[in-house]
């Protein structure tokens, strides 16, 4: 009697499908030019924090603006936090639908592992900073900024990425820009659930409506701006009224928006029935989140004082010392753990080519935790105090550490993956699909 053939081992990292891999490439140029004006900024704000000119620089940041109604006379620099950063979410609620429903993660078995891998990489730096911060001797408020560490910067990732992988396989870049997406989602659940200090019901309740109509209306392909900027608005007012950070009025908005296309539309939609709302949308916003209201929040963020004993002063805070760690070592831990446990437990093996050295390299980059990480600083230990410059020079390093480490060993993967990048672009029978891609659809 002949053996029944053994069934073949299922795949970590396989290749993507080449509308997949388009849309990767595209948010990865889009990401990374944006991470490129993100360091800039984050840069000059460094820079005049540290030169004559740092009461201006704190002056600006500083200054209020705005009404009293609705506690909307804010800080330039809350402005940014609260309001710019609300423009980098909706278009992470966009990425996360759109992944779930059709991307990535619309199948239990890609979703696992940068679903699991993003998990691990939340709960073991927070781990890793309450152990560090305990260790330490620290005390009182200290153990508030366990959230810290916990996300990964897209922008910043990739921007770093596209410099050091230009020819890691679009598998890895895939998995590195789903698992940032589902680290935000996370991190804003986190930042909704965790410091939301006072809550005020009824502004909530009242957010609803305006959110229900903006849903409304995409469903329904009426996308006039004149209709949907004014209903965003009034979503993002009430929600920051009710003592939640405004933010999450972002990742809302960006949920309610329809992926899919739809057989017919009514009459009143300014759409046809097979346009995908969510993917205009974000071509649209992308390039003004990442190009504009990441930056500018990174500016008015990363002004922190270095000379005069500010390092020194930030080596010894057990707080630091803990984010530091946590980014670099907890990040690593935690997403290299997770999935290294996924392909135990599944038998699976990694895709021809791959090597745990790619995954390692890309757990070393999700330590690259900049954006979400400052936010979550300031909401933790306030503005303007020790701690708060403290926190903000630990981000820098942690995540410069984290992005130096994770260039040692990609450099050297990059060399390795050379030739996929001229193998993946062939098109003998000049259809516009590399013949690779192609080749894996009937096998697959």
């Amino acid at each position: 009697m002949t053996p029944a053939p053994e069934s073949p081992r299922p795949r970590l990292f396989r290749r993507s499908t080449w509308p997949e891999a388009q849309f990767v490439a595209n948010a990865l140029r889009t990401e990374t030019i944006g991470g490129a004006v993100l360091l800039v900024a984050a840069l000059a704000a460094l820079v005049l924090a540290n030169s004559p000119w740092r009461d201006a620089y704190s002056g600006l940041r500083d200054t209020a603006v705005g009404i009293e109604w609705g506690h909307l006379r804010l800080t330039v620099g809350h402005w940014a936090a609260d309001g710019l950063l609300a423009i980098f979410f909706l278009v992470a609620g966009l990425e996360l639908k759109r992944e779930f429903l059709v991307g990535e993660l619309r199948t239990p078995a890609r979703a696992a592992v940068p679903v699991l891998a993003a998990v691990g990489g939340v709960v073991t730096p927070a781990l890793v900073f309450v152990g560090v911060v305990a260790a330490l001797g620290g005390e009182g408020d200290a153990y508030r900024g366990w959230a810290i560490p916990t996300a990964t910067d897209i922008a910043f990732a990739l921007a770093v990425l596209a410099v050091i992988g230009s020819h890691l396989p679009s598998a890895l870049r895939a998995f590195l820009l789903t698992l940032a997406v589902v680290d935000d989602l996370i991190a804003i659940t986190i930042i909704a659930v965790f410091y939301t200090a006072d809550l005020e019901v009824v502004p909530l309740l009242l957010a609803l409506l305006p959110l229900a109509a903006f849903a409304a209306l995409t469903q329904r392909r009426i996308t006039h701006w004149w209709l949907l900027v004014p209903l965003g608005l009034a979503t993002w007012g009430l929600v920051h009224a009710s003592g939640v950070h405004a933010t999450v009025a972002g990742v809302l908005l960006g949920l309610c928006v329809p992926v899919r296309p739809r057989a017919s539309v009514p009459a009143a939609s300014t759409l046809a029935a097979d346009t995908d709302v969510a993917h205009r949308f974000e071509h649209r916003l992308r390039p003004l989140s990442a190009g504009v209201a990441v930056p500018v929040f990174a500016f008015f963020a990363s002004g922190v004082t270095v000379v005069g004993g500010g390092l020194a002063a930030a080596a010894s805070d057990p707080v630091a010392v803990a984010v530091v760690t946590a980014l670099v070592v907890g990040k690593l831990v935690g997403v290299l753990g997770a999935t290294w446990l996924v392909a135990r437990f599944t038998r699976a093996s990694l895709d021809d080519g791959l090597a745990w050295a790619d995954v390692v390299g890309l757990a070393l980059l999700t330590g690259v935790g900049f954006t979400v990480s400052l936010l979550v600083g300031e909401l933790a230990y306030g503005t303007g105090g020790a701690r708060d410059d403290h926190v903000k020079l630990a981000v820098l390093v942690g995540s410069l550490t984290a992005a130096a480490l994770a260039t040692v060993v990609l450099r050297s993967r990059d060399r390795v993956h050379a030739g996929i990048a001229e193998l993946e672009s062939r098109d003998e029978d000049a259809d516009g699909v590399p013949d690779v891609y192609q080749r894996g659809e009937r096998e697959g």
